[in-house]
């Protein structure tokens, strides 16, 4: 501050003062010399007297900011060496200039001066900082204690030259961190349990050892209650519930679930194996938000075999289990009570549409003929909405095309979507996953959606059904539409051609009545040929032509062993129907001895297509799950958009070593 803005804040109108006097002495000498001299005497003096005063002041001001400054200086420094954090001041090369008695203490190392800080902690790494022109903030762990480093950088101009220096905050996160953690693993999840097939196992067993699997699963599931800390309460004679911390929840799935193992082995002379599925949930907003969760996770898990353990939060899920495959049932109360109500549904409708799913194959389009004989004996109108043939039915479509009973029976997409309403009806076959109907604008325009499928569920899934037909056991859809128009006999007749387009889509998905056909299997297909199916028509559906057996052959060429147990393939040719040739080789590639799962890959249009197959012990379901895909326990696939055929198999190959590593 200089003297004439200190001179003009504290004496603001001296100078006025001084003027208006020296002014008037002035005038008073012109008049009388006398006077106006001791006047002018008087101004001399008083500007002598400002100007000494206006010094002092000037002096004292500045020694009172001097002293100010000092004392600022005195508790900056005092703070700075009682900051009740570590702080440590490091030159740009990463060697310690400076420290407080918290880093000291923290560190505990002799002549921290001028060591260098990243030999001290290996997990810092200064160079981030250097490069960034912003606060930064590091998370390290040293000596069992957590930290957030903040990191400022200052210059220093008492020097000569500029210099700078890096200051690092050490913030302890320790406490609060464990206080998080406890926090978490102290939250609630709830879990159902429920044994599957219950009456059906029971039944299986001599009726003197039904109280002994009874008694196994009682104290499988008080083992469970015991070494994990839970409380668990029996609501039905087939159904639990249990509530548990989240640090013991993490502890089953850390163990994979092992309970469901250990009741598998329980055997009293059970034909049927004993079995449970588990749903929970976790990290919901309360209790209830739990039980919801844990409701659709047992649902889940229900829907894909049984078997299995099911974790599911607000945004996710995880499986564990599913070794076993779905119980057959033998009564067909489901399917009776099904029928009569989707002939009511179809009465109340004016228009049906039924559609598969994308790249139909026989079981789709039967089906969804089959659905059409139904609507049609209702007196309704019905279609299939069907975009592209391929050729895995194109001479099923043919001859339905020749058949004046069928005339009109196909449209696109976009015929449909302009005539359907909220009050159509649509009818969904042989798919459960929006995404992979052909044409999935017509579930957000209808109301009245009805599913019919027997792949094992997957986490997507076609919500507010009027009618819901989902049974994994069975071995095709074109198993459940026979038996809903076996229980709709009086008032359906069936054309010749719908009948044999089912029983090629009972085939097809049951590999000639070789994989999972239970007895239902060949009471429909028994129905099937005495209404007319012709099984000589049946095997002209999958005639293929002399290219398709050169692919395959090539295909089979190129087959690797992996394990001993598992063989993978691919076909480098790209053809419209490749997905038909990979699954048929597949089916081939069983046929080897030792071999208890294939995977073969093919290309088209842009897509990777993986047809899986299993003889029982791999769950292929599973595997091809982890890529999108889905089907059943012995019979999957899946398919890859934007990725090469050479990087997708080199996927399916570490889902593979994965799965073996982890059954090791």
């Amino acid at each position: 501050m200089n003297k004439r803005s200190t001179f003009k804040i504290n004496m603001p109108e001296i100078n006025l003062y001084i003027i208006a006097i020296g002014i008037l002495s002035v005038i008073l000498i012109y008049y009388n010399f006398y006077i106006g001299g001791a006047f002018f005497v008087c101004f001399l003096y008083l500007v002598f007297h400002n100007w000494r005063l206006n010094s002092m002041r000037t002096k004292e001001w500045a020694e009172y900011i001097q002293s100010l400054s000092l004392n600022i200086d005195e508790t900056t420094k005092q703070a700075i060496l009682n900051l009740p954090i570590p702080l440590c001041i490091l030159e740009f090369d990463g060697h310690i200039s400076w420290f407080n008695k918290k880093f000291y203490d923290m560190m505990d190392v002799k002549d921290l001066l001028n060591q260098n800080i990243e030999e001290l902690i290996d997990d810092l790494n200064l160079r981030k900082v250097l490069n960034e022109n912003k606060e930064m903030y590091t998370d390290i762990s040293y000596k069992d204690r957590e930290y957030t480093i903040v990191y400022n950088v200052v210059k220093n101009d008492k020097e000569d030259s500029a210099k700078y220096y890096m200051i690092l905050y050490w913030l302890d996160k320790t406490d609060s961190l464990k206080l998080e953690s406890d926090y978490n693993n102290e939250k609630n999840a709830m879990m159902l349990i429920q044994v599957d097939g219950y009456n059906e196992v029971i039944e299986s067993a001599k009726e003197e050892h039904r109280s002994l699997i009874n008694m196994d699963i009682e104290r499988q599931l008080g083992v469970l209650e015991a070494n994990n800390n839970c409380a668990i309460k029996k609501t039905a004679r087939d159904k639990y519930i249990v509530v548990l911390y989240k640090e013991d929840l993490l502890k089953l799935e850390e163990e994979k679930f092992s309970i469901l193992d250990r009741i598998r082995e329980i055997d009293h002379g059970n034909n049927l194996p004993v079995t449970i599925s588990i749903g929970i949930g976790v990290d919901g907003d309360s209790l209830k938000d739990n039980l919801e969760l844990a409701t659709g996770a047992l649902d889940l898990a229900l829907g894909r075999g049984g078997d299995q353990a099911v974790v599911k939060t607000k945004d996710n899920f995880i499986f564990f289990g599913g070794k076993s495959k779905a119980v057959e049932k033998k009564t067909k109360v489901k399917s009776r009570l099904i029928g009569h109500a989707l002939r009511e549904v179809i009465k109340q409708s004016e228009h049906v549409y039924i559609m598969g799913h994308k790249y139909p194959d026989m079981d789709a389009i039967g089906a969804a003929v089959g659905i059409y004989d139904i609507c049609k004996s209702c007196d309704k109108r019905a279609n299939i909405v069907l975009d592209s043939e391929n050729e895995a039915v194109e001479i099923f479509i043919d001859k339905l095309k020749e058949v004046e009973y069928y005339n009109g029976l196909f449209v696109t997409s976009e015929e449909a979507l302009d005539n359907c309403t909220e009050d159509t009806l649509v009818v969904v076959v042989d798919t459960h996953r929006p995404n992979h109907t052909e044409c999935e604008e017509l579930l957000n325009i209808s109301r009245k959606l009805v599913v019919i499928d027997h792949h094992r569920r997957g986490v997507e899934f076609i919500n507010d059904t009027v009618l819901l037909f989902h049974e994994i056991y069975v071995s095709s859809t074109c198993e459940m539409v026979t038996e809903l128009v076996q229980y709709m006999e009086d008032d359906v007749n069936i054309n010749k051609l719908t009948a044999e387009g089912l029983l090629a889509g009972i085939s097809l998905d049951t590999k000639n009545f070789s994989f999972k056909t239970g007895v239902r299997t060949f009471e429909a297909a028994s129905y099937l040929k005495k209404v007319g199916a012709d099984t000589v028509e049946v095997k002209k559906f999958f005639n293929s032509d002399v290219k398709d057996f050169i692919v395959k052959a090539e295909t089979i060429q190129n087959a690797k062993i992996i394990d001993d147990r598992i063989c993978i393939a691919y076909s480098e040719t790209e053809m419209s129907n490749i997905n038909i040739v990979i699954a048929q080789v597949a089916d081939e590639l069983l046929n080897i001895k030792q071999v208890e799962a294939s995977f073969v890959l093919g290309h088209k249009d842009g897509k990777v297509f993986i047809s899986s197959r299993s003889l029982g012990k791999i769950n292929v379901h599973v595997l091809m799950e982890k890529l999108g895909g889905g089907g059943h326990m012995d019979i999957a696939g899946a398919q890859l958009k934007d990725v090469t055929l050479k990087d997708a198999y080199k996927m399916v190959q570490d889902i593979i070593l994965d799965y073996l590593e982890e059954e090791e």
